[in-house]
């Protein structure tokens, strides 16, 4: 099977940038004297400070984290001068860790910390300064769904405070709705605006909660909460009642005042697609390319490497039409798996049943394959009805640390004409386990490494860990049924084609319907899949193409380190490699995992 070698910057782990330290920093760092033995705890004190300032500036961080204390009724600040002080703590944290460390006396985790947190702060360096380049209301992650299912899925109401505290966000909704408006509108003016079809989707999710009235997904949230709760009926009733004039007073004038800008700025919304169009749109392109894949890969560069793994995986598939008998095209074949009612489920209880049921199986052998598996529980549930339009078909919520809500599996069972039976194992590996689940569940609970790293993400190592999980459910003896393992095909064809479409959107010029045929002719994925997907990249640019870069770094060390250990190689100690660390750079996981294949030869010579 042919692989692509992912080429880095020549820096050992940063490209140069406006926050690598200046020729008189590193001098002075020069001048320090090497940490002494005390340098780890104060290192862990030092990203501790950091993580506690930063909880300071996001509310709903804490909320995520399980953290209840007197801010659990409060929202983040949305607001520009928000975003900056977020960016700029974490700058300064940055230039103070410099100052405070030199690098070369640091060694083992204390090392990796340090480089993790510059890595971290220069990709938000280099990405913060197109902030306004980035669409606040959109199908995909618009604040209009985000921000109710904040309080549906994270906001937790085990006592009457938490129950007042949940009333108190809803009467701050409207001053959160009210300041992103703002901040939309001034951006529109600024010529920075998503395509006029992503507006009906904006429109009919807040639609969705207007029309609802008191019997709305929020307030239908807040009663059920608090009915578990042992209260005397009338304070629970009582309740009730403040949080729907809540909703009433603040939230329902906000939504209305957003419903109508968002109907004058489709009016005069722009036709074009990509993010060319926008101010320094090149330049912002180049630089979400640079912070999802953590590459120096070119568009062109990503695109070809698109084409020639779509190419590679047509051929496999075709190989699966053979051994079921299939006569005919491999695009006929994508037609009669996309439009046979026997790839369909009819209920959406039958695709949840079967995806829990695949996933027992598989967490089965998981011991084989892991050394370290993670305590915290996973559910799946289906995407709730007032986003479910216009949300993507799966995604994943990292348990909370503290154990109060489990990991979630979230799919979307909108259409079932869009999940396909042949995709259910794929997906669910990818989500579940030993996907995001088991990735994301253990690096939160790496409980000795920094908050930051316990809670942050890289997308190429999280994303590419994900696809990964779906051919290693493969190598675990799954995917018995060939129109299943043409589904894990499909779904590996759907990220290749991503590295295609992404920048032939936003490098080339593409417009979605081109994006869209491209879909329609390389993949048997069906009509509103293939919509779905086209749109989720358009405003959502260079993330999709993450995937794919990952799983090909990640196939290419774990290749690497069988060659070079052969009948020495163990899987479990490969994937302790990977996943110890929680998420790095794929640079720095080269690293990782190079030291530990010459660590491995030096025992076998050793042992000889």
């Amino acid at each position: 099977m042919r692989r692509f070698a992912i080429v880095f910057s020549s820096t050992l782990a940063l490209a140069a940038s406006a926050c690598a330290p200046t020729a008189q920093q590193q001098l002075a760092s020069a001048d320090k004297p090497a940490p002494t033995a005390d340098a780890a705890p104060a290192m862990g004190a030092f990203f501790k400070q950091y993580d506690e300032a930063q909880l300071v500036l996001s509310p709903q961080g804490k909320a995520y984290r399980g953290i209840r204390d007197a801010a659990y009724g409060e929202w983040d600040d949305y607001s520009d001068a928000g975003a900056v002080a977020q960016a700029q703590l974490l700058q300064n944290t940055a230039s103070e860790l410099r100052d405070r460390y030199n690098l070369d006396g640091l060694s083992g985790d204390d090392a990796l910390s340090f480089r993790l947190f510059e890595a971290m702060a220069e990709r938000s360096a280099r990405t913060h300064k197109y902030r306004k380049n980035v669409y606040l209301f959109n199908q995909m992650r618009g604040a209009q769904s985000q921000l109710p299912a904040f309080l549906i899925n994270i906001h937790r109401v085990d006592t009457a405070e938490h129950a007042e505290a949940y009333i108190s966000r809803i009467e701050g909704l409207g001053a959160v709705i009210d300041t992103l408006m703002v901040e939309a509108r001034e951006r529109a003016e600024n010529g920075v605006m998503p395509p006029k079809w992503v507006y009906p989707y904006v429109i009919s999710d807040i639609e969705n909660l207007l029309n609802a009235g008191d019997d709305n997904a929020v307030l239908n949230d807040f009663g059920e909460k608090v009915d578990a709760l042992s209260l005397g009926d009338d304070t629970k009733m009582a309740l009730k009642m403040d949080a729907t004039k809540a909703w009433v007073m603040t939230a329902t004038p906000a939504l209305r005042a957003l419903l109508a800008e968002m109907k004058r700025q489709e009016a005069v919304a722009p036709t074009d697609d990509g993010v060319w169009r926008l101010p320094e749109g090149k330049a912002y392109y180049e630089a979400l390319l640079k912070n999802y894949t953590t590459t120096d890969l070119s568009a062109d560069e990503i695109h070809n490497i698109g084409l020639s793994e779509v190419e590679r995986i047509h051929g496999e598939m075709r190989a699966i039409m053979a051994k079921v008998g299939f006569e005919g095209s491999l695009q006929d074949f994508f037609k009669f798996t996309r439009n046979d009612d026997r790839f369909f489920y009819t209920s959406r209880e039958d695709y949840l049943a079967d995806a829990n049921a695949v996933l027992r199986k598989l967490e089965a052998k998981l011991p084989d394959y892991f050394a370290v598996l993670p305590k915290a529980p996973m559910v799946i549930k289906p995407v709730e009805a007032f986003r479910e339009k216009s949300a993507g078909k799966a995604f994943y919520q990292s348990p909370a640390p503290d154990g109060s809500r489990p990991g979630t599996y979230y799919v979307n069972l909108y259409n079932l004409r869009d999940m396909s039976k042949n995709e259910l194992e794929a997906l669910a590996y990818h989500e579940g386990s030993p996907g995001h689940h088991l990735q994301r569940a253990l690096q939160t609970e790496l409980g000795d490494v920094p908050p930051f790293r316990r809670f942050g993400g890289v997308t190429a190592y999280t994303e590419g860990w994900g696809l990964y999980s779906e051919e290693l459910g493969k190598d675990m003896g799954f995917y018995t049924d060939p129109y299943s393992d043409f589904g894990r095909l499909g779904m590996e064809l759907w990220r290749a084609c991503r590295l295609v479409v992404d920048t032939g959107i936003h490098d080339k010029r593409w417009s979605r319907e081109e994006a869209i045929q491209y879909l329609t002719d390389n993949t048997p994925n069906p009509d509103g899949d293939i919509r779905k997907a086209i749109e989720r990249y358009i405003v959502y640019p260079g993330q999709a193409t993450a995937y794919t870069i990952g799983k090909l770094k990640i196939m290419e060390l774990r290749a690497q380190a069988k060659t070079r250990l052969g009948g020495q190689f163990d899987i479990r100690e490969f994937h302790d490699v990977v996943l110890k660390t929680g998420p790095v750079p794929l640079n720095i996981l080269e690293e990782n995992v190079e030291r530990y294949i010459n660590k491995r030869l030096a025992i076998m010579t050793d042992g000889s």
